[in-house]
């Protein structure tokens, strides 16, 4: 099981560690004391937490999709030749990049400041621990 001290947690929500604690003082987020007396967040609980922040702005597509994985953002930059282009998306605090022939950024009119949707399906998608 994961232990986080506050300024882990706090850093997982964008926070500062005082707001941690009060939110661990106004029973929002569980705690305990590691071996040291430190007081830590579970991780299952902090995961519980942050998942019932999301606020997730509203998917523009009206298609059917098997993707699972879509993030709505604004396209923050579009560097592009005369055959392809690399796109960058600010969806909530995660910069995501795509990269696509110029004549889809065409197409689909993406620019700076443009809502766009970022499909990820895909099965290499690399997950890392600190080991």
């Amino acid at each position: 099981m994961t232990h986080l001290r506050v300024s882990e947690a706090a850093r997982f929500l964008g926070v500062s560690d005082d707001t941690v604690r009060r939110l661990i003082d106004a029973d929002h987020l569980p705690a305990g004391r590691d071996a040291a007396g430190r007081i830590t967040v579970d991780g299952v609980d902090l995961a519980a937490y942050v998942r019932s922040l999301a606020n997730h702005p509203e998917d523009p597509a009206t298609v059917a999709s098997s993707a699972r994985n879509r993030l709505v953002g604004l396209v923050t930059a579009v560097t592009a030749d005369r055959v392809m282009a690399q796109v960058e998306l600010q969806c909530g605090p995660f910069r995501v990049v795509s990269l696509m022939s110029s004549e889809a950024v065409r197409d689909l009119g993406l620019e700076p400041g443009a809502v766009a949707t970022a499909v990820i399906k895909s099965t290499n998608v690399i997950i890392e621990t600190q080991g």
